[in-house]
């Protein structure tokens, strides 16, 4: 068989090639209402299953590249799951070794794609003071790095190309297939990067937008109470080193319950299987729509599938058990 020169073929050199490019979709039977567009870019598409993809592939590539990672070395996070799952890959690629530090919170799902992935699993049991596990995971990953002194830890809550990664591509990605201005863009927040490096990118070519947080009831990075989360990968329990609260101009805080129906109302609406924080995202625009003026355009991100949480916001009982306790304070 004979390939002309004008027969170029689309091939990509492994599965992190592949990480980027996610498309844009209308959620017109959502949000039906007249002078309302919302619009969501589907990360959940990557090929690891979530945007975190993103800073897995350009922290180690870039780190590769510039030799802070060196080749062989051994990598340690602390991770809920998705940027644990999207560095498993991309140290398994790279011959590098990786182990996750989790929590309880972590679905059985996620630790099992971890495994399978080739990454040591550490799971942390004890809470921090402040009701989750992010201080106690971040302690277990500096004891590791005591008794590992070659290993290197990614740290994505204080990593600048975390939020670079989010500026190269995703936003850069929505600033290009975006014609006409957003009105806000809604992010769901846990190390900020995302948010960051997204409305850093959306202001360069659309400056009037404004930035809304979604952050979970119970988490402190924007100095709330802190308390008992039961949905991984949305708010914490420490603020992020990255964090820039003069970048933002509004916050929505939205529970378990919530997010999980906005799960449900997207998945029943759009046909989308989403994870916990794309409905908490649901449920912060829903929140704030009435009080939005008209015409309203909104852009936003799914950050993950939801066939990670079957056992969580998809699980009738779960949920149940989530309302009847919010009904007795």
């Amino acid at each position: 068989m004979t390939v002309t020169d004008s027969a170029i073929e689309s091939v990509h050199d492994s599965v992190l090639a592949c990480v980027g490019n996610t498309p844009l979709t209308a959620l017109g039977r959502l949000f039906p209402e007249p002078d309302v567009e919302v619009i969501a870019k589907l990360e959940l598409m990557n090929p690891g299953g979530s945007m975190k993809d993103r800073p897995a592939r350009y922290i180690v590539e870039s780190g590769l590249a510039d030799g802070s990672i060196p080749r062989g070395a051994h990598l340690v996070e602390s991770s809920s799951g998705n940027f644990g799952i999207a560095l498993a890959i991309a140290a398994r690629l790279h011959g590098l070794a990786f182990t996750c530090v989790v929590d309880p919170k972590a679905t059985s799902a996620n630790i099992a794609i971890l495994r399978h992935l080739g990454a040591e699993v550490d799971v942390v049991r004890e809470p921090d003071d402040a009701g989750g596990y992010l201080q106690t995971r971040i302690e277990r990953v500096r004891e590791l790095l005591r008794q590992r002194p070659d290993s290197i830890w990614v740290n994505q809550y204080a990593n600048s190309r975390n939020w670079q990664a989010y500026y190269e591509g995703t936003g850069a990605e929505m600033s290009a297939d975006l014609v006409q201005a957003p009105d806000y863009f809604f992010a769901a927040v846990s190390t900020t990067g995302s948010i960051q490096g997204c409305s850093r990118r959306l202001r360069e070519r659309f400056p009037g937008v404004r930035v809304v947080a979604v952050d979970a009831v119970g988490s402190i990075i924007f100095g709330g109470v802190p308390g008992r989360r039961e949905i991984p990968g949305i708010g914490a329990s420490r603020v992020p080193e990255l964090f820039r609260p003069e970048e933002i101009d509004e916050v929505v805080h939205v529970d378990d319950v919530e997010a999980a129906r906005g799960c449900r109302a997207l998945l029943a609406a759009e046909g989308i299987f989403a994870g916990g924080s794309t409905g908490a995202v649901v449920a912060a625009i829903a929140k704030k729509l009435p009080s939005l003026p008209r015409p309203c355009r909104i852009v936003t991100i799914f950050p993950d599938r939801g066939d990670r949480y079957l056992d969580l916001v998809y699980d009738d009982d779960w949920l149940s058990e989530l309302e009847r306790s919010r009904r007795s304070g």
